[in-house]
C-alpha cells in the first residue's frame, strides 16, 4: 500500500522535471457561497498529470532495470508520460501499447519522445491482454498506469500541491479511471488536512469503481458504452480498490452529455483546454451544485490533449 512518505519521496525525485500547475479560482463556476478552484494539470508537461507517475516510477528503477527497457499500456496520456520520462531518464528501450481508438494527438506525443507505439485492440482491456503476453516474452519492466506504489505516489504530488496552494480546500473532485490518481491525491491531502473530502467522478458509460465497491469485487475489466472519455474507460486496479475505503469519500457518476457541456464550458468560459476525461469534475459540479454549496472546492482538470476534430464538434453542438 501507499503512504504519505512515499508521496514526499516521489516529489523529491520528480520536482526538477515537472511543473507546479496553477490552482486557479474560477469566477464563472463559483457563487456567493461556493468557491471553485481548478487544478490545471492540463497545463502539466505533456498536458496531463500522468507524467508525474511515470517519472516517479522510472526514476525509482535500478540501472539494470532501466537497461531492460520499459513498457506500458495506455489510452494515451500515460503512454506519453512514459515516453517522456524514459527520454529524460536515459531509458533507450520503451514500448507503449495503445488501443486502435486512441486519439491521434496522444499517439503523436508518445511517438515524439521515442517510444515504440503498438496500436492494437478495440478497447483498453483488450489492448492490455495483448500487451501482457508481449511483456512476458521480452522481460521488460512494466510501468503500470494505476496500481503501483511509486506511480501512485507520483500522482499524489497533485494532492500535495493543492493543499499547499490552498489549505482552505474542503472538497477535491478527482476523475476515476483505474483509480491511481484519486488514491495518491487522497493520501496526500488527507494527511495534510484530516477533514478534507475526496470525491471521485466517473462517466455513466463506465462506472467501474462504483460497481466494484458496490459488489466488493475487483473488476479489472469492465464493459463500457461508447464514450468520449477515453482515459476513463476500462476496469479498476488492485491498489486503488484495496485502499478505496480510506481514500474515496464518495463517487459521483455523470452523463456523457454533461461531460460534453463541461468541456465546452471550460473551453469557452474559462479558456481552459481540457479533454472530456479531465472535465468530469466540472460536470459533477454543474449537475449537483447543492452538493458543494458553501464549500471551497478544488477540481483536478487532469489533461488537455483534446483532438482538434472533437474540440470543433463540442463547440458547434
Amino acid at each position: 500500500m501507499v503512504n504519505f512518505n512515499d508521496v514526499l519521496k516521489a516529489r523529491d525525485r520528480i520536482k526538477k522535471y515537472v511543473s507546479l500547475t496553477p490552482l486557479d479560482l474560477s469566477i464563472g463556476l463559483s457563487s456567493e457561497r461556493t468557491k471553485v478552484y481548478l487544478k490545471l494539470e492540463c497545463q502539466q508537461k505533456q498536458k496531463a498529470f500522468k507524467v508525474r507517475g511515470a517519472l516517479s516510477k522510472i526514476s525509482s528503477l535500478t540501472d539494470e532495470e532501466k537497461q531492460r527497457g520499459v513498457t506500458a499500456v495506455s489510452s494515451g496520456n500515460h503512454g506519453a508520460g512514459v515516453s517522456f520520462a524514459a527520454h529524460l531518464l536515459g531509458v533507450k528501450n520503451a514500448k507503449v501499447f495503445v488501443p486502435e481508438t486512441a486519439p491521434k494527438a496522444k499517439v503523436e506525443k508518445i511517438k515524439y519522445y521515442g517510444a515504440e507505439v503498438v496500436q492494437v485492440g478495440k478497447n483498453y482491456d483488450e489492448t492490455h491482454r495483448i500487451a501482457v503476453e508481449d511483456m512476458e516474452k521480452n522481460n521488460m519492466i512494466y510501468i503500470d498506469s494505476c496500481s503501483d506504489v511509486q506511480l501512485i505516489a507520483g500522482q499524489g504530488t497533485v494532492g500535495l500541491e493543492i493543499m499547499e496552494q490552498n489549505p482552505e480546500v474542503d472538497i477535491i473532485l478527482v476523475p476515476i479511471g483505474g483509480g491511481g490518481l484519486i488514491t495518491g491525491v487522497s493520501i496526500a491531502a488527507k494527511h495534510m488536512k484530516t477533514g478534507v473530502k475526496v470525491v471521485g467522478v466517473q462517466t455513466a458509460a463506465c462506472p467501474a469503481m462504483v460497481k466494484s465497491l458496490e459488489d466488493n469485487v475487483l473488476y479489472e475489466e469492465f464493459p463500457s458504452e461508447d464514450s468520449i472519455c477515453d482515459a476513463l474507460i476500462g476496469g479498476v486496479t488492485e491498489i486503488p480498490f484495496k485502499m478505496a475505503s480510506k481514500c474515496i469519500d464518495d463517487i459521483i457518476v455523470v452523463s456523457e452529455e454533461s461531460i460534453k457541456n463541461a468541456t465546452r464550458v471550460l473551453l469557452t468560459e474559462e479558456k481552459v483546454v481540457s479533454e472530456p476525461s479531465g472535465a468530469v469534475g466540472v460536470a459533477a459540479l454543474l449537475e449537483n451544485p447543492q452538493y458543494f454549496e458553501g464549500k471551497n472546492v478544488a477540481i483536478v482538470v487532469t489533461g488537455g490533449n483534446l483532438d482538434k476534430e472533437l474540440m470543433q464538434k463540442i463547440i458547434l453542438e
